[in-house]
Formats: structure tokens, sequence, C-alpha cells
């Protein structure tokens, strides 16, 4: 497999890479992986290839898989409206130039995975949410459904997509988990709100392990035969589109999560980061705290993928 990834050296993708290289080497499968970068200059694994988006523009290369996971953090900080376009910059130029890419390319991949969130359903409290589930309008839902409808426009070039909507990555290197360790550590970690909200959330292991899983089976089945109403989405051509949450079967309340970092670290978790305070720290962007999801991977267990980590204990007993 010869696969082009943007966003290579973050907190998804360097794990993801790492993954991949154990297992096609452990298989005695061929494998070269390539990260799309800005900086010609930044630090990688000496058998990952480094292209930059201006080689990207005039290469003849061809890729089987395109994982496309570039963008800023959409909860680094405060939303701003510089930040806001900040980040839809972040995502929709990257996935310009790998369209742009596509569209010149004699020998076309043969999957674009394209990363989005769970943001996409938008605020809706307990209420469960698998891939056929609607929307509420807000900016989350606006910024994943441009990076989404954008990564779709593949497809006319007859291109299959797979788009993944990604829960709460639970690991100590990044994410939200790595910056609540510090916090918890020190004794001040505590609930968010009333703790009520459902947080749903993946392992880093079994993120990584369903992206592999998604793009295998895609591979295995160009046709995706065994594709159903439940997670395929709408294009003006007949090229597979399909979505998956990623997030684990087992969502939790905030409190839940709280107790159970609090457990895992061995301290206690009595303070409470009130509902006001949280929308005068961060503004509109407390939505991502306060206001629950539960977002359910209907179409992974359908597909056919086990969780290695379904519940939040082993989630964070259970790090590699």
């Amino acid at each position: 497999m010869n696969i082009l990834i943007s966003g290579g050296s973050g907190f998804l993708g360097s794990a993801f890479s790492r993954e991949l290289m154990t297992r096609y080497r452990a298989q005695n499968k061929e494998l070269q992986i390539t990260w799309l970068t800005r900086d010609s200059s930044q630090a990688h694994p000496d058998d990952i290839a480094m292209m930059t988006y201006d080689e990207l523009a005039g290469t003849d290369k061809s890729f089987d898989v395109i994982l496309n996971l570039a963008g800023a953090g959409i909860a680094d900080s405060r939303w701003s409206d510089e930040r806001k376009e900040t980040l839809l910059a972040s995502r929709v130029k990257p996935t310009e130039s790998i369209l742009a890419f596509i569209a010149r390319s004699s020998a076309k991949p043969k999957l674009l995975v394209s990363g989005s969130a769970i943001g996409w359903y938008g605020t809706q409290g307990d209420k469960p949410l698998t891939e056929s589930s609607g929307f509420e309008t807000d900016f989350a839902h606006k910024l994943c459904d441009d990076w989404e409808q954008l990564a779709l426009k593949a497809t006319q070039y007859g291109v299959p997509v797979a788009i993944v909507r990604t829960g709460i990555v639970i690991h100590p290197d990044g994410g939200m988990l790595g910056k609540l360790l510090t916090p918890f550590k020190m004794g001040v970690g505590g609930q968010l709100g009333d703790g009520k909200q459902i947080m749903s959330w993946v392992s880093r292991e079994d993120w990584v392990g369903a992206a592999i899983f998604i793009i295998e089976k895609s591979l295995a089945d160009p046709a995706n035969t065994q594709m159903t109403d439940n997670n395929s989405l709408k294009t003006t051509n007949d090229t597979p589109a399909l979505v998956y949450n990623l997030t684990a079967p087992n969502p939790v309340a905030n409190h839940t999560f709280t107790k159970a970092l609090g457990s895992w670290l061995n301290r206690p978790t009595f303070f409470t980061l009130p509902e006001f305070l949280l929308k005068l720290m961060f503004g509109e962007m407390s939505t991502l705290l306060i206001d629950g999801q539960k977002v359910l991977p209907q179409a992974l267990q359908d597909a056919g993928y086990n969780f290695k980590q379904p519940t939040l204990k082993q989630a964070l007993e259970e790090q590699n």
C-alpha cells in the first residue's frame, strides 16, 4: 500500500502511521507512508517520506489511499471570528490541494478517508445519534459539514470517500485527556457544569484500529457492496461515499468520566466548574464542554469492527 497522510505528524496521524507500519511489517506486506506537510524540514521517522503541498501540486506519483486529517484543533482556543476562519481554512485548504491532485492524477486513489467530528450532529443532548441521524445547526456542525462536502467532491473523479466523524479521543499523549492530566494530578480536577452531559469518546487505539479497518475493508471491496442506507451519503454520482462514527459503543456522562479519571490517577475530584464560569472562560466554545452528544458507532459495528477498548475503564488502563 502507498498512502498519503495530511496531518501525519499529529496526535492521530502519528499513531496511525506507527500501527500501520507495525502491522504491515509483521505480515511482510509492502507499505510506503508519505506525510503531506507545509514544512519540508519537519522532523519525521526515517521510514516515512515527506511531501510538501507545493510538491503535491506537481508530482506524478500515485497513492492507493489518502488519509486527510489536517486541521487546527477546534478546542484549542476561544471561537473568535478570526479563530473560526482559521479553523475552516486549516481544513479547507489542505482538502482543496488533495482534490486538485486527484483531479489531475491519471492513476486515481482507491479511497479518500477524510476527517470530520461528531460536532456535525450539533447539540442534541442525550438523544442516541447514529450515522443516519439528522443534525442541529451550530458552528461546529457548519465547520464539519463544509469540510465533509468538500471532501465528497472526490467522488466526482471516481474516488470513493469515507468520512470519519471522530469523538473525544482518549490517550495521555494529547487530545482532551492530555490537557486534563495536569489539573487532575494536582487534585483540582472535577466535573464540568452539572456533569450530566454525555461524552462520546473513543480510545486512540480503537480510532487507529477502526481507521485501518475501514481502509482495508474498502480496498478489499471497492464497490462497497455491503454499504447500507444507514451510512451512505448522497452525492451527484454513483461512486460510494460512506460515513462512520469513530466513537466507542459506551458513551458516559461527564460526571462518570470525571470519577473514572480521578480513580485512574488516584486523585480526588471534588471540584466543579459551574456552567456560567465555563461560558465566561470559553465563550461560544463552551458548548463543547457543556452540551452533550450521545453518538454511537453503528456503522462500524454493523461492518464487523470489534472494539479493543469498548469501556472507559479499559481505555484509561490499557494505554499503548
